[in-house]
């Protein structure tokens, strides 16, 4: 059945700020949707309250919303648009599908006569539900944990009498894991209940006989109006049952699953997504396999809807599954559909993988001081990176470079642990870290049958792992004069950095990058074709590998290199990599609006990145896209091979922005500011001796790089002392000092985090109010593109602050002050493109507190605010194909637009919730008011003291 004529125009619901749990994935898969609704020529109709995402661009709908996510925004929008003939819950995660079934039961959708396309609400009901889903699963004879419902105290405590411990206690209605907990123990049971029972918004809990030591596994399907059902992706868990989903290392495909088991596992899937209900879209099912010969197979759970896994799955194959669950949800039959990637087969033809793709989550537990960092069933991860091989052990080498935590793979860095009981112990606890804890027991000799036997993970994982530290031992005998070209071709086939190669013989990383581009040891690129090379791929979507030389019959000597490189001007955008606290989906919202201009001028454009969650990575964004970790090594082999003009890092974070100082000692252009002047702004010292030649003030300041150097400032400066370490992001390490006693302790355990780091001690100016401006300059004219006022005092980061556009509380003469301030730093530092600078003001007087010149957070939050595309016009600046000069700025806006943040405290509930010069929040959203009477702002406005903390 081809498209439903009917359809015209089309509410996407999206999902809001991002919290954790629930991040950029929808961000991605609610952009892939509008796009592809709006080649079926529909009306597109977004509401979503992030400003930080491209989803909420202007030119990603026909109407975009930027509204709360509530029913009565809901109605606002229906009566002024009531051509709208559907509505799309699918691609907003738990936030829209919860909106969605809120405004069901209001009797919204039948009052405006709207259709629910791509989900049926009963369909949403059973799987949230864990008593019906529990039993229609048993009527179509799909195994299930012994498990049972508790809407009371009383009855949990009768459940948990009848199965025995241990049990998993998980919240109905719940995203991410929120309230799920397992319980090992009696005593234990009370207080994980009641937290279970109050998480849930109707105070139900679902209690399971614990499948400790399980294996899991998740499927994703999409089936048509026909039903027709295709199976995208199987993933594994490298992680046994026990830890969820989102905080698990996962592979693709599975690597552990006999062909028998997968088969069964297969039809039981199918069977599931038939009997929840007779809709057409996406799906992902997640099973539990008994880790014996039986293979027995136990559902958990079915989400009718694009997930996380969907986003990974959709990268790892190359198959758009949110853009084809779009199509499906408005009529389209899958084979109706192209494959987007080879263009000559149907979306009916599944996936097949010729690569291994491997996850790992990225954690921000430094944030929350206090938390409990052992993983469980309550997702903490903040972000995720997704590597791709040739085989496993490339794969996973690959995604621990991509986490950029100062590692450079497994092992072979001399950062691993060396204490047996503490090894145990990260083992026996899940913790964050345990993709390198296990190498660390393998090397310390802990045998693997006990590795095994308390971790649960399967024993093929481990002799992966195991390989990989014999190969380290054995080249470790060499030198770098005697280390083979077998040897270090093996090494790179799995996954060892130059880097790490160099530790193993004792000698610098440029030796072992010489010696290997000497013997002709290069990487190749491969093509993400989503067919194993049966067909021919038409997208640029690319992976790096080793590969032997082949000898062909005429005696050529060659390595295969799918990656083409034109002979046009081209320009490298660096990702932002993983998403964390600091840096978040507003850089790669800069990123895409780059890799866009950058193509308006005639550039061919090249991505590089490792976030399967983001838009950036999506393979028809840019002309073509590295899906590669933002590491040094895997960076400039692209750039030799490619030979761009330059490489744009000015949009991706503080990522990018460390590697600019390798790109200008291998002198490679980066486009816009100068690696120099990038440098300067910070160094704090340089810096702050700037502003002091140009008559700019600034608080009182000195930098010291010891804790004697620092307690002799102190004696110069007035406590409260702001301590804060040069080239960092999120405020990380900053931290408001009150005596000598704590400047000690606080510089002793920054300089043993931060090594070498030149530390600003700042005298901090104690109530003082806080503004921030963001500018684009390109070295002769600036044009300030917005000027924030914070609603908290001073002392709290600008990411955890609710700022207001324009200023509600500044007089003239502080706004003039901003403003020559803003133009004087920005030609100082010789700035070309963006900029952000935060002041502190007190008793009139404007002092700045620092200057980055670079995309902001604020950036996307102030272009969405005003309706102008200020990135698109910062690279174009950049490149100097346009002066600041040459736009015509026309921002729009009525009333005050407040950026607000979103924290995620509760999947910490012993966290200290204080807020200070460290960020903490993990997404924001934007709310539009029309005067300072609002009792929105006034509300805001009485508590903004409430959290501030030294």
């Amino acid at each position: 059945m081809p498209k439903n004529e009917k359809l015209k125009s089309i509410l996407i619901i999206g999902s809001g700020p991002i919290i954790i749990g629930q991040a950029c994935e929808f961000d991605y898969s609610g952009t892939q949707a509008l796009r592809s609704l709006r080649e079926d020529g529909i009306e597109t109709i977004l509401i979503n309250s992030n400003p930080a995402t491209i989803m909420t661009d202007p030119s990603m709908a026909d109407h975009v919303y930027l509204k709360p996510l509530n029913t009565k925004s809901i109605i606002e929008i229906l009566k002024e648009h009531p051509q709208i003939d559907a509505v799309l819950p699918t691609m907003g995660g738990q936030t829209a599908l919860n909106l969605c079934i809120e405004a069901d039961e209001k009797g919204i959708w039948e009052d405006f006569d709207v259709e629910i396309i791509g989900v049926d609400i009963d369909a949403i009901n059973i799987t949230e539900d864990r008593e019906q889903f529990r039993e229609l699963m048993l009527k179509i004879g799909i195994p299930m944990a012994p498990q049972a419902t508790a809407n009371s105290y009383l009855k949990g405590k009768e459940i948990a009498q009848e199965f025995g411990f241990p049990l998993v206690i998980r919240a109905s209605y719940t995203l991410g894991g929120a309230g799920a907990s397992f319980v090992y123990k009696e005593e234990d049971f009370d207080k994980l209940l009641t937290r279970g029972l109050e998480v849930s918004p109707i105070h139900e809990v679902m209690i399971d006989k614990a499948l400790i030591g399980w294996k899991e596994y998740e499927l994703e399907l999409l089936r048509d109006n026909n039903d027709n059902v295709v199976i995208i992706c199987t993933i594994e868990n490298m992680d046994p049952m026990g830890i969820h989903t989102g905080d698990s290392i996962t592979v693709a495909p599975a690597m552990t699953l006999s062909d028998k088991t997968y088969q069964r596992m297969r039809d039981m899937a199918i069977h599931m997504m038939r009997s929840i209900g007779d809709f057409a879209g996406g799906c992902n099912v997640q099973f539990a396999v008994s880790p014996d010969e039986n293979e027995d197979i136990i559902a958990i759970e079915i989400n009718p809807r694009v997930s996380r896994s969907s986003a990974l799955a959709s990268k790892a194959t190359g198959y758009p599954i949110a853009k084809i669950a779009a199509k499906l949800a408005i009529g389209y039959n899958l084979d109706e559909l192209d494959n987007q990637i080879t263009k000559s087969t149907s979306a009916l033809f599944e996936p097949t993988l010729d690569y291994v793709i491997v996850k790992i989550p990225r954690w921000n537990f430094d944030k929350f001081e206090g938390s409990d960092r052992t993983l469980g069933l309550q997702m903490k991860s903040v972000g995720e990176v997704m590597a791709i091989g040739r085989s496993f052990q490339e794969a996973l080498h690959k995604a621990t470079q991509s986490l950029e935590i100062k590692r450079n793979g497994l092992g072979a860095d001399g950062k691993g642990y060396k204490d047996y009981d503490q090894i145990i112990e990260k083992l026996t606890y899940a913790s964050w870290d345990r993709v390198f804890v296990i190498y660390d027991a393998i090397q310390m000799g802990i045998p693997l049958s006990r590795i095994h036997e308390i971790t649960k993970i399967d024993m093929w994982f481990l002799k992966q792992y195991e390989e990989l530290y014999n190969l380290e031992k054995e080249i470790s005998t060499y030198t770098i004069q005697s280390l083979t070209k077998d040897l270090i071709l093996e090494a790179k086939q799995k996954g060892f950095a130059d880097r790490q190669i160099a530790h193993m013989v004792g000698c610098y990383e440029s030796e072992i990058y010489q010696k290997r581009d000497e013997l002709g040891i290069k990487r190749v690129y491969k093509l993400v074709d989503t067919c194993a090379a049966e067909f021919k791929a038409e997208t640029p979507y690319y992976y790096s590998t080793f590969e032997a030389e082949v000898e062909t019959p005429e005696g050529d000597i060659y390595i295969a290199n799918e990656s083409k490189a034109s002979d046009k001007k081209k320009i490298v955008v660096l990702g932002s990599g993983p998403n964390r606290i600091g840096q978040g989906i507003e850089f790669d919202y800069c990123c895409v609006h780059g890799v866009l201009a950058s193509s308006e001028c005639g550039y061919e454009t090249i991505m590089i990145n490792c976030n399967p969650e983001t838009v950036s990575t999506d393979f028809d964004v840019a002309d073509k896209l590295y899906f590669e970790p933002v590491f040094w090594e895997h960076i400039y082999d692209i750039i030799r091979h490619e030979k761009p003009e330059g490489v744009i890092v000015q949009l991706g974070g503080q990522t990018a922005l460390k590697l600019a100082e390798k790109l200008d000692r291998y002198g490679i252009k980066i486009i816009g500011t100068s690696y120099q002047s990038l440098d300067l702004a910070e160094d704090r010292g340089s810096f702050s001796t700037l502003l002091k030649n140009n008559n700019i003030p600034y608080p009182e300041f000195d930098t010291a790089e010891t804790a004697d150097e620092a307690l002799a400032v102190a004696d110069r400066l007035n406590f409260p002392i702001l301590v804060r370490p040069s080239y960092v992001l999120g405020g990380q390490g900053m931290k408001i000092v009150i005596n000598k006693k704590e400047l000690e302790e606080h510089v002793v355990d920054l300089l043993r985090k931060i090594p070498n780091n030149k530390l600003l001690l700042d005298h901090y100016l104690d109530g003082a109010i806080e503004a921030e401006a963001d500018a684009i300059c390109d070295g002769e004219n600036v044009y300030i593109i917005g000027i924030m006022e914070h609603i908290e005092p001073c002392g709290i980061h600008s990411g955890d602050s609710n700022a207001t556009l324009p200023p509600f509380n500044l007089g003239e003469f502080v706004m003039q002050q901003i403003k020559d301030h803003t133009h004087k730093i920005a030609l100082a530092l010789n700035t070309v493109g963006l900029i952000n600078i935060q002041f502190a003001i007190k008793d009139d007087m404007v002092y700045i507190i620092e200057a980055n010149p670079r995309a902001s957070r604020t950036v996307p939050f102030i272009a969405k605010a005003y309706g102008e595309p200020y990135v698109n016009y910062a690279t174009k600046v950049m490149l100097g194909a346009k002066k600041v000069t040459d736009f015509d700025f026309k921002p729009h806006l009525e009333g005050y637009a407040i950026k607000q943040p979103v924290f995620s405290f509760n999947k910490f509930p012993n966290v200290n919730k204080k807020l200070g010069p460290e960020m903490k929040s993990t997404g924001e959203s934007i709310l539009f008011i029309d005067d300072l009477k609002d009792d929105q702002f006034y509300d805001l406005y009485s508590r903004r003291k409430m959290y501030l903390s030294k």
